[in-house]
This record gives C-alpha cells, sequence and structure tokens, in this order.
C-alpha cells in the first residue's frame, strides 16, 4: 500500500504533549462526532452497561455521554492536562491513583466509578490491567499511531477485545503525499490486513 512519504514518520510523545501545553488540538471535537451517534446502533448492538475503551481518547467529550448511557468507559491518553481537562470541562469530580503495573503512570477515575482514564502509553497497558471491551471508538487513535506502530497498535486492540465486541474505527482519506500526519491515512486494504 502506497502511504507515500509518511511510512516512516514519527511522532514523539513530547510532541502530543506539546500540542496539548500550546492548545494547538485541532483533533478535539467540541461536540460529540456525527459517525458515533450515527453508528451507534453498531457499537451497542442492543446491549446496555457495555465496557467501552477509547484509545488515545483526549478529553473526548462522547465518554461523558456513554457514560451518562449507562456504559463504563475506559481510556488512555499520555497527556495528564488533557484528562484533567475532560473532568473539570464536565465538572466531574475524580480521584487519582497510582497504577502499581505501569511505572509513573495514573488512573483518574470518576468518583461514580463509571470513567477510568488511564494516563500512560498505550503501549504499557494489556488486559491484565484494563480488562477486556465490548466496544471500541477509535476516532482519531489509529490515524494518530506512528505507521511503524500500527501492526503492534492493532495487536493489542485485538487483545483488549471480548469475543462479541464492536469496533467503531473512523480514518482519513487523502493523497498521503501531500500532507505529512497526523492525521496519517490509513488505506482500506491496511485496515483489512491489521484487524482481519
Amino acid at each position: 500500500s502506497d502511504i507515500g512519504a509518511q511510512k516512516d514518520r514519527v511522532v514523539t510523545e513530547e510532541e502530543w504533549l506539546r500540542k496539548w501545553e500550546m492548545n494547538n488540538i485541532g483533533f478535539h471535537k467540541e461536540q460529540g462526532h456525527p459517525l458515533l451517534q450515527k453508528y451507534l446502533d453498531v457499537l451497542l448492538n442492543g446491549r446496555s452497561g457495555l465496557r467501552i475503551f477509547f484509545p488515545l481518547c483526549g478529553k473526548a467529550v462522547e465518554m461523558k455521554w456513554l457514560a451518562d448511557m449507562g456504559h463504563s468507559v475506559v481510556g488512555v491518553e499520555v497527556s495528564e492536562q488533557a484528562l484533567k481537562e475532560f473532568f473539570a470541562e464536565h465538572s466531574l469530580p475524580y480521584c487519582e491513583e497510582p497504577v502499581p503495573e505501569i511505572s509513573g503512570a495514573k488512573k483518574l477515575q470518576s468518583t461514580s466509578g463509571n470513567i477510568s482514564l488511564y494516563c500512560c502509553s498505550i503501549y504499557d497497558l494489556s488486559s491484565s490491567i484494563v480488562g477486556k471491551f465490548d466496544g471500541v471508538w477509535d476516532r482519531g487513535a489509529l490515524v494518530a499511531v506512528n505507521p511503524r506502530d500500527r501492526q503492534s497498535y492493532a495487536s493489542l486492540m485485538i487483545t483488549l477485545m471480548e469475543k462479541n465486541s464492536s469496533y467503531l474505527l473512523v480514518t482519513v482519506s487523502y493523497d498521503p503525499n501531500k500532507h505529512k500526519g497526523p492525521p496519517f491515512y490509513v488505506p482500506e486494504s491496511e485496515i483489512k490486513s491489521l484487524f482481519g
């Protein structure tokens, strides 16, 4: 698959943290994503009280929306600032605790217990730490992962999914030679080879 000049592009954790510090977060949507609303039935599949995972969650407003519907939401994000802004912007009280299995990681959990956000690298997570999920909302995660890390990302995501879980994935389509990313261009053929 031709992903042009993007193949070797690497965005470091420091660069992501700087984007949050500088409020250079054009990827954050103040309103819930229309595609999640449109395909919510596919994600939920008639089920209630699901565990839903938000990889590279930032301060996605959809986390509160799904939690308010009675689902349990788990997110992961390297920027502690993003996670604290999420709780502040929704006036949600939370507590913070270390994650013993991951050096330097924290878990910020809403007092109500239905939103748990991990502040660490997604690659430090495993199902033994966060459990498995009935649904995944991937809007801005796969397209933000460095192209060379996509295989490890997809393999990890597969290990975090329950047997009958739903995975909603949003990608962007454009000429990868005209924009260096992120968001990165992920061709349909690569999505099929990553997730089967």
